[in-house]
């Protein structure tokens, strides 16, 4: 996949991608999300109010993970196939729990969540994107989300760690 144009180039789709929450939703994490085209959750939602404050910035698609529960969480998907610029994109919470070949398929990017562990990895011709997590820190991980960057001839990632007082 070829690197994408830089940052100020009118002609990509910059995407914002998140994941595990946790019902918490930080500031830090809205001032890199600021100005994106669109964000993608992927799961651990947390509380209704996350989605909420995410759309003020941007149009969300956002998947339901493991601890979503509720009446809240019932009508969010549980995965996501998307198409943005010609290229296909897959979303579910859970890495482990994939059912098909994404290369196959001709999916160009598989986006996780689930482990709160920040990766951006090309596997067989696929991007496959897990922005960490945002919410309440786990381990000695970081906090982290990922900004996706499309064009219709390619598309990049890359992770983003929040800077945090104290």
């Amino acid at each position: 996949m070829e690197p994408a144009p830089p940052a100020d180039t009118p002609d990509q789709t910059v995407i914002g991608v998140v994941s595990d929450t946790h019902g918490l939703l930080r500031p830090e994490a809205l001032k890199h999300l600021n100005g994106v085209d669109r964000i993608v959750h992927a799961g651990d939602i947390g509380a209704p109010n996350i989605l909420e404050k995410l759309q003020t910035l941007a149009p969300v698609d956002a998947i339901r993970g493991n601890n979503d529960k509720g009446a809240w969480a019932e009508a969010i998907p549980a995965t996501l196939f998307l198409e943005i610029r010609g290229h296909r994109i897959h979303v579910l919470h859970d890495l482990n729990q994939i059912d098909l070949s994404p290369s196959a398929a001709g999916i160009s990017v598989v986006i996780s969540g689930h482990s709160h562990k920040p990766v951006v990895q090309e596997r067989e011709g696929v991007l496959f994107i897990n922005p960490g997590s945002l919410g309440p820190r786990r381990f000695r991980l970081p906090i982290a989300l990922a900004k996706l960057y499309i064009t219709d001839e390619s598309v990049r990632a890359e992770i983003v760690e929040l800077k945090l007082p104290g």
